[in-house]
């Protein structure tokens, strides 16, 4: 084992972690809140779509409602997943009317650029309406609760960016331009 390249590694590791933490003061003056994908996920979407967050974060499975728009009073729960693995976490027992998933690129994406990380990049949205999907996961006899397999074709369909797949929400430009600045 080479002392010297574990000490340079571990010095520029250090030196790393010390500029992501600066980052992260930053990013958490900005969201309010302490940095984490979830966290950004909902500050990003109630950015871009209208949606008002319930006061109390710690509530199950509802981060909110939708306050104009088509979905006018329908509750949703915000996910940002940093990779699209076509895992789904559900609470079964307390579902949202929607889940508004912001999705980084496909596995094979990253795999194409080389990347070990999970870069934090909205690559999709989606928008499931949670009783159809719990009811296709039941016909299909597969387990409702964290990481529950989704089938493609149901991602696909409820892709509303960049694809207009889900015609229950269309983008307007604006909304568009706003996801634009994190791919």
């Amino acid at each position: 084992m080479d002392v010297n390249a574990d000490t340079d590694a571990l010095q520029k590791l250090a030196a790393l972690i010390q500029r992501r933490n600066e980052l992260e003061k930053e990013i958490s003056a900005i969201i309010q809140r302490p940095v984490a994908l979830s966290s950004l996920g909902e500050y990003i979407a109630t950015r871009i779509f209208p949606i008002r967050l319930i006061k109390n974060a710690a509530h199950t499975a509802i981060d909110g409602y939708f306050y104009a728009g088509p979905l006018t009073s329908c509750s949703v729960n915000i996910k940002w997943y940093a990779m699209r693995e076509g895992n789904l976490d559900i609470t079964p027992g307390f579902l949202p009317d929607y889940y508004l998933i912001l999705a980084g690129p496909l596995p094979s994406m990253t795999a194409q650029l080389g990347l070990r990380s999970r870069p934090w990049l909205i690559a999709s949205v989606h928008l499931f309406d949670a009783c159809a999907l719990v009811d296709d996961l039941a016909e299909r006899g597969l387990k409702v609760g964290p990481a529950s397999s989704v089938r493609r074709e149901l991602w696909d369909a409820a892709e509303i960016y960049p694809r207009p797949c889900n015609p229950l929400y269309p983008l307007n430009d604006e909304q568009r331009r706003l996801l634009e600045l994190f791919k």
